[in-house]
């Protein structure tokens, strides 16, 4: 006698994102560094799991985020594929892999989804990774940015604080979401941003937010679960 098999969940892929966005549908992502959290996680039907460099604080009690090899990440980073099949799977590159020119730093990306299986990556900064942004999807490498508050700029800004609290500020990181949109970024991470200017942006984008204390407006909150395990 035959029995039916279940449906097995639908792949997500970057292009799902704005189809859900398009249809009005948030999306969840949380961050995994390893195997049997990345299952945990898939199983529980998550839309995206992010090998963040959120790793350097909550598992290698690092003080903030700098530290973080590239390494690092590729080495949760396998973990994390074997323990995952649905998620749509983003690594942060860390501090340094993508700062000191564009050829190694779409060695770098590459090696993350060569190697590590990565689908996407992520990096921080506006208007000053515009023609990194460009560069990494030529190459046809998909890419999430990240504003607001930015934690591999720690020591620039000053400490971990709301940004865009001032008009000029405010203003900027609307300019910074738009342009890269404009370069080929397929999302757009919003950190400790006012939900105002949170809605703002992602009303003024096709492509999806992902809001991280940017209140609820985003099209996709992020969350990194060992904070919200402690």
């Amino acid at each position: 006698m035959a029995y039916l098999q279940p449906d097995k969940p639908e792949k997500v892929y970057v292009p799902a994102l704005r189809a859900a966005k398009e249809k009005g549908e948030r999306l969840v992502c949380l961050t995994a560094y390893d195997y049997p959290t990345a299952r945990i996680v898939d199983e529980a039907g998550i839309d995206i799991i992010l090998v963040g460099d959120s790793i350097g604080n909550v598992i290698h009690g690092y003080g903030n985020t700098i530290p973080v090899t590239l390494e690092e990440i590729l080495s949760a980073l396998k973990a994390v594929k074997r323990g995952s099949s649905r998620a749509l799977l983003v690594a942060d590159m860390p501090y340094g892999s993508y700062h000191t020119g564009a050829n190694k730093t779409v060695r770098n990306a590459l090696k993350l989804m060569k190697d590590g299986g990565a689908e996407a990556v992520k990096l921080e900064g506006g208007r000053n990774r515009v023609e990194l942004v460009k560069r990494l999807v030529e190459e046809e490498i998909p890419v999430m940015g990240h504003i607001g508050l930015t934690p591999q700029s720690v020591h620039k800004l000053g400490g971990y604080s709301v940004q865009g609290k001032t008009l000029d500020a405010a203003q900027r990181l609307i300019e910074d979401a738009k342009m890269l949109e404009e370069a080929g970024a397929f999302a757009i991470v919003l950190e400790l941003v006012p939900r105002e200017i949170a809605e703002i942006i992602t009303k003024a984008l096709k492509i999806s937010t992902v809001g991280i204390g940017a209140g609820v407006g985003c099209d996709i909150q992020v969350l990194v679960l060992h904070e919200y395990a402690r």
